[in-house]
């Protein structure tokens, strides 16, 4: 009989099922014992008496298990907590991106106007610069003429100096040109790739986040807390639904007044708070009975109605997926999820907070969801981008879920450190996976994120290493953003 049930204690933990089901066998194998012996049933010539189940069943089961795990875990694609044990992307995704071209219509107003200079300034740049070099220097000049305005206006109201509005102005002016010039030194150099494009939203994304607070610091619009979360959160949310209309038709579209024209129009709100003081948005109309910046904000609400129903129209009507879906052929409505989990958790938490949580920290509290919009943005571009499925939770949600709860059970933690851990948190998160899936796409494209290759006797990469020559316009002088081409434009190309 067997009799190997009373060692079952002694198993692993991980190998008690496996047990069970030895147990329940050898249980069925000992009642047809009995019952061959009743009928005078001659007994096996093996008799499980003399196995050790741990030693000789086990192991294989072990085996067999740990290779099942190991197939498993190749299958997922990223840890919970660390980017470097596993990839990213998909081998399927890598393919998929090699193949990807850029396709834009834009019918921008002032992009036109600006060519010249764009020209003008990519003439300029030395050969051996990289294209995502110039980007990143730009975001950086941004993000820090922003931080420098923040600083002496963290919420909002106070009125902050002059020089810091002018630097904001000139910081933003930097950024954008330098924007606008990084896909056309990319075809300049020939050195045109789909992490070009990647990398120029990565960056628009974080932008974006500081571009919008430093045009409602810079009016002053602390004053209103509703009003600095609407006009916040409406740029980030619109640059998502961009890249969510682009998911759906796989065409990144301009409209007459858009991205380049809102730069300048809050480059000109830091300009009038340079010359005539951030006090002048809080001047009443005469006849009117309405500030500055009332007239301001109604104006912006307008055109982000205008831009709202482009997107909305976009998305509904213009799937280029089998039966009007996506890229990657999912529903139109599913990038949906991503942004209900940003935008809806950071009304709920600035409306419900004991502390005047949005109100006493404008700025931190715009930055930390700001750095959550802007992973799930990237993810967006990503899907897009690798006709892939976009996946809807992400460890970016840790902190507003952790300010959720903290408010559902009464503030046990203060929530200013629950909000200082959410930006913290966000903003690595956010650098390590775009950092991770970087260097993915350059060890697949065996290229340098922040070099191109130079030769400095014929001035001009080496054609060896040329990258994707497949995807490089050089005659497409009219574009703007990014670093591929096949760019389509409803105005003449210049």
């Amino acid at each position: 009989m067997c009799t190997q049930g009373a060692r079952i204690s002694k198993y692993p933990e991980n190998e008690a099922r496996w047990v069970q089901v030895i147990r329940r066998f050898c249980a069925v194998f000992d009642t047809r014992e009995k019952i061959g012996a009743e009928k005078k049933i001659p007994r096996p010539t093996v008799s499980f008496e003399s196995y050790d189940i741990y030693t000789v069943i086990i192991p294989p089961l072990r085996s067999a298990t740990h290779s099942t795990t190991r197939r498993t875990q190749q299958k997922v694609k990223m840890p919970l907590l660390v980017y470097k044990e596993s990839h990213i992307l998909s081998a399927q995704q890598l393919r998929n991106l090699s193949e990807h071209k850029y396709s834009c219509f834009s019918a921008s107003l002032l992009d036109p106007l600006l060519q010249p200079w764009w020209n003008w300034l990519v003439g300029q740049t030395p050969l051996w610069l990289a294209p995502n070099l110039i980007t990143i220097v730009g975001l950086i000049l941004n993000i820090v003429t922003t931080l420098i305005l923040i600083c002496y206006s963290p919420n909002g109201v106070e009125a902050p100096p002059r020089w810091t509005c002018a630097l904001c102005a000139l910081g933003l002016f930097v950024y954008q040109s330098l924007d606008s010039i990084d896909g056309k030194q990319a075809r300049r150099t020939n050195t045109s790739t789909p992490l070009g494009e990647l990398f120029d939203h990565g960056c628009d994304s974080i932008s974006t986040v500081f571009v919008a607070l430093s045009a409602c610091i810079s009016c002053q619009l602390g004053h209103y807390p509703n009003w600095l979360f609407f006009q916040c959160f409406c740029a980030i949310a619109l640059f998502y639904c961009a890249h969510w209309q682009t998911y759906v038709s796989g065409t990144m579209r301009f409209g007459r007044i858009d991205v380049t024209e809102a730069q300048f129009s809050i480059i000109a709100i830091h300009l009038v708070s340079a010359i005539l003081g951030p006090e002048f948005w809080l001047t009443k109309l005469p006849g009117v009975d309405c500030e500055m910046r009332i007239l301001l904000l109604y104006l912006a609400c307008g055109i982000d109605l205008l831009l709202t129903v482009r997107c909305a129209k976009c998305i509904l009507t213009l799937g280029c997926g089998k039966n009007g879906s996506t890229v990657a052929g999912t529903s139109v409505l599913s990038p949906s999820i991503p942004l209900t989990l940003v935008v809806l958790p950071a009304l709920i938490i600035a409306q419900k907070s004991p502390e005047n949580l949005f109100t006493e920290h404008a700025s931190v509290y715009i930055m930390a969801f700001g750095m959550v919009a802007a992973k799930i943005t990237n993810k967006l571009v990503i899907a897009h981008m690798t006709k892939s499925e976009m996946e809807y939770l992400d460890w970016s949600l840790l902190g507003p879920s952790l300010l959720f709860l903290n408010q559902y059970f009464n503030c046990i933690v203060p929530e200013i450190w629950l909000l200082w851990f959410m930006l913290i948190w966000g903003t690595q998160d956010l650098l390590r996976y775009c950092s991770q899936v970087c260097l993915e796409i350059c060890q697949h494209l065996r290229i340098n994120l922040f070099r191109i290759p130079y030769n400095p006797k014929a001035g001009v990469p080496h054609p060896a290493t040329a990258s994707v020559s497949s995807q490089s316009n050089l005659g497409s002088s009219a574009d703007k953003n990014g670093g591929t081409s096949h760019r389509k434009y409803k105005t003449k190309p210049h």
